[in-house]
């Protein structure tokens, strides 16, 4: 079985940073496509950012330049970095990996190629 546990969510003002963490246990980081997700209240989940198989990454035209999505491969955890957080960036996050996927054009693929999902963590931001 694949899960995947994500940390890191808290309540923080605008302009602050924030790290979240995913750690899994049932599949290995090396060659998996991951990626970071969010959804706020009464809107589509949204993809954040995707590190690919390839080591490619994209980011959501909203995060982009804010946030940083890295990989731990011998401690099967990923990160999410978030600076200069806004209120807009309030949102239940979630961890997703898939078998395999390659970022092109530095845009997150598809969010439905994503077969395993953590739980989401919730970060919210006032200001």
């Amino acid at each position: 079985q694949v899960q995947l546990v994500e940390s890191g969510g808290d309540s923080v003002q605008a302009g602050e940073s924030l790290t979240l963490s995913c750690i899994a246990s049932g599949i290995t980081y090396n060659s998996y496509c991951l990626g970071w997700f969010r959804q706020a209240p009464g809107k589509e989940r949204e993809g954040v950012a995707t590190i690919g198989s390839d080591g490619t990454t994209g980011y959501g035209d909203s995060v982009k330049g804010r946030f940083t999505i890295s990989k731990d491969n011998a401690e099967n955890t990923l990160y999410l970095q978030m600076n200069l957080l806004k209120p807009e960036d309030t949102a239940m996050y979630y961890c997703a990996a898939a078998v395999w996927c390659t970022v092109l054009r530095g845009i997150p693929p598809p969010q439905n190629l994503f077969e395993h999902w953590g739980q989401g963590t919730q970060v919210t931001v006032s200001s």
